[in-house]
C-alpha cells in the first residue's frame, strides 16, 4: 500500500461513497455542471473502467441535490438552486445475458422497484409501458422533471454480438425501452447514457433521433480519465513515493506513466487522457504493471478479426478509418475497427480534415503489448503462458549473441504449431513473425518492416544490431543478398554495435524454418 498520499478510490465506483469516506477525487464537477444545465438528451461511449459508473453517480448525487458532497470541488461555486429531482438510475453491466429473458427480467426488477415509489398503472403490462408510466408518476407527484440515468446500456448487445437472434431480440427490447424517453419528453429534466459502442441510427436509439451524441466531443475529451496535469497536480505524493519505490526519478516515473498508461485522444484535438484504473493501481501497489489490460480480455474482438480475416500487422502499425465508420453500432465481420476503437484498443493518433480520416493506433505499451500477449495463442496455438517464458529466452540470446541459440527457439516455436495451423497462407507466417518481433519490443528495441528499404525486422540491443531477412519462397542466400544489393546495412555503419545479418529460410514442404546463415 502507498506510505505516502491520499486514500485511493480503488474499485469504488460511487461518487457518494468516495466523498463520505475521504478518497482521493479527481475534480470533474465543471463538466458535470455544464452537461446537467443542457436539457438535450446526452449520450458518452467510454471503454470499460474508464469511469462511466462514477460519473453516472456523480449525475444521481448532484440531481438529489446532495450539496454536502460537492463541498470544495468546482461546482459548488457554479450551481446556486441545488434542486432535488426525482432519479431513475439503471444499470445494466451486472448481468450475464445469454438468453432473451435475462434484459426482460433485469429492466422488470428495476422499474419494481421504482413502482415502489411512484406506483403502477393497472393496464401497464409491457416494460416499456411500465417505464413510460414511472417517469409520468414521479413528474406528477414531484413536480420536478425526471432525472434518467443508464449506465452501459450497451452491455446485452456486445455480450450477444455473435448471436444474430438474441442480438435482435435484445436490439428490440432496448428500442422499444429507450423510445419512452421520446415521448415521455415533456416529463424530463435530464438524460445520459452511457456504454462502450456508440449507435447508428438505424439501432437501439432510432426514436431518439434528439440524442447528444459527446463522445468525440473537443469539450468533453476529458471527462472521464486522467490529464497530464491533473496527474501532476493531483497526485504528487503517489508519483514520488513510486519514484522512490522504483529507484526512478520523478521525472522518469512520470515518462514510465505516461508510455504505459497515457494517450487516449477521444478528439483530434484533444490531449490526451490516462486510464484512471491503471494509474490508481500503480499507486496503489507501487509497480507498472498491465491492470487495466488483465481486468477483462477482448475475446470477443480476436473472434472478430479472425472472422474478417483481417491483417494484423496493419492493425498493429495503425490503422485509417472515415469518419463515417464511428457512427455505426453493429460490429461487422469486414469492419472491426470501429468497435476495436470503441473499447479501448485503438485510439485516434491524428486526423486529416480534407478526406475525413482518422489514423488509429495503440494508446500506450499496456494495451499494447497486452493486446499482442493476448493475440498470441489465438494464432499460434500455443498453451497459455508460454508465449511470454519464449519471448523472454528469445531476446536473452540476442543480447548475448546466441544467434543459432536464438534461430533454434524460432525454429521450435514454428515445430509446436499444430499440422492444420501450419498448413496455411504465407500471411500467415508473416503475422506470426510480426508478433513475435513486435512482442520483443517490450524488452528490446524491435521493428518489423514490409515497406522496401527496410529488413523485415530489425532489432536494437545494448551490444548488436540485427537485421533479419525471411524467405518463404526462397533461400538463405537470397535473402543475405537481398540485404547487401538494398542496402539496409547503410544506415547502421557508423554505429559502434556489432552488426549481424541474418537470411532465414522457410520450406513449405517443412512448414517452419529450414536454414539459416548470417553474416557480418
Amino acid at each position: 500500500m502507498v506510505t505516502f498520499g491520499h486514500k485511493l478510490p480503488i474499485g469504488i465506483q460511487t461518487f457518494e461513497k468516495i466523498r463520505q469516506g475521504g478518497y482521493h477525487y479527481v475534480d470533474k464537477t465543471e463538466l458535470v455542471w455544464r452537461l446537467a444545465e443542457s436539457s438535450v438528451p446526452n449520450f458518452l461511449s467510454r471503454p470499460r473502467r474508464f469511469g462511466k459508473s462514477l460519473l453516472i453517480s456523480t449525475f444521481e448525487a448532484f440531481f438529489e441535490g446532495k450539496k454536502e458532497l460537492f463541498e470544495g470541488l468546482a461546482i459548488e461555486k457554479l450551481e446556486q438552486k441545488w434542486e432535488k429531482y426525482p432519479v431513475l438510475h439503471l444499470d445494466l453491466n451486472a448481468e450475464k445475458y445469454d438468453a432473451p429473458e435475462r434484459l426482460d427480467a433485469i429492466l422488470s426488477n428495476q422499474l419494481t422497484q421504482w413502482e415502489l415509489i411512484y406506483g403502477k398503472g393497472a393496464d401497464e403490462t409491457t416494460l416499456s409501458n411500465r417505464f413510460k408510466g414511472v417517469i409520468q408518476r414521479a413528474y406528477e407527484q414531484t413536480g420536478k422533471g425526471v432525472v434518467v440515468l443508464v449506465d452501459e446500456y450497451d452491455k446485452p448487445l456486445l455480450q450477444s454480438l455473435h448471436d444474430d437472434a438474441l442480438l435482435e431480440s435484445y436490439r428490440a427490447t432496448l428500442k422499444a425501452f429507450y423510445g419512452v424517453l421520446k415521448s415521455s419528453d415533456r416529463y424530463l429534466r435530464f438524460v445520459f447514457l452511457t456504454g462502450v459502442t456508440k449507435f447508428s441510427q438505424v439501432s437501439v436509439f432510432s426514436d431518439l433521433n434528439q440524442l447528444n451524441d459527446i463522445s468525440m466531443s473537443r469539450s468533453y475529451a476529458s471527462i472521464c480519465g486522467i490529464t497530464k496535469d491533473e496527474l501532476l497536480t493531483n497526485f504528487k505524493l503517489e508519483l514520488e513515493t513510486l519514484a522512490k519505490e522504483n529507484d526512478l526519478s520523478l521525472e522518469d516515473t512520470v515518462e514510465t506513466m505516461t508510455h504505459q498508461y497515457d494517450g487516449y485522444h477521444f478528439h483530434s484535438s484533444s490531449e490526451g487522457v490516462f486510464n484512471p484504473f491503471s494509474v490508481l493501481n500503480a499507486f496503489d501497489k507501487q509497480e507498472f504493471g498491465n491492470y487495466w489490460f488483465q481486468t477483462g480480455t477482448p475475446t470477443f474482438l480476436v473472434k472478430l478479426l479472425k472472422e474478417s480475416d483481417y491483417d494484423l500487422r496493419v492493425l498493429m502499425d495503425g490503422v485509417e478509418a472515415p469518419v463515417t465508420s464511428f457512427s455505426e453500432y453493429k460490429a461487422e465481420k469486414n469492419n472491426p475497427i470501429p468497435l476495436i476503437y470503441q473499447s479501448g484498443y485503438l485510439t485516434i493518433k491524428s486526423y486529416d480534415k480534407e478526406f475525413k480520416l482518422y489514423q488509429l493506433g495503440f494508446p500506450n505499451d499496456e494495451v499494447r503489448y497486452g493486446f499482442l500477449n493476448f493475440l498470441v495463442p489465438y494464432y499460434t496455438e500455443l498453451p497459455d503462458g508460454e508465449q511470454g517464458f519464449n519471448i523472454g529466452r528469445f531476446v536473452q540470446e540476442l543480447r548475448r549473441g546466441e544467434v543459432d541459440a536464438f534461430m533454434q527457439r524460432f525454429q521450435a516455436f514454428f515445430a509446436d504449431f499444430p499440422y492444420e495451423l501450419n498448413d496455411k497462407t504465407e500471411r500467415h507466417y508473416q503475422v506470426v513473425i510480426y508478433l513475435i518481433f513486435k512482442l520483443m519490443g517490450q524488452f528490446t528495441q524491435a521493428e518489423v518492416h514490409s515497406a522496401k528499404g527496410r529488413a523485415d525486422a530489425i532489432v536494437h540491443t545494448p551490444d548488436y544490431i540485427y537485421l533479419f531477412e525471411f524467405k518463404l519462397n526462397g533461400t538463405a542466400e537470397e535473402a543475405l543478398l537481398q540485404i547487401e544489393e538494398k542496402g539496409y546495412a547503410v544506415s547502421y555503419q557508423t554505429d559502434k554495435r556489432k552488426l549481424i545479418k541474418l537470411g532465414v529460410e522457410f520450406s513449405a514442404e517443412e512448414r517452419n524454418v529450414k536454414r539459416w546463415l548470417t553474416a557480418e
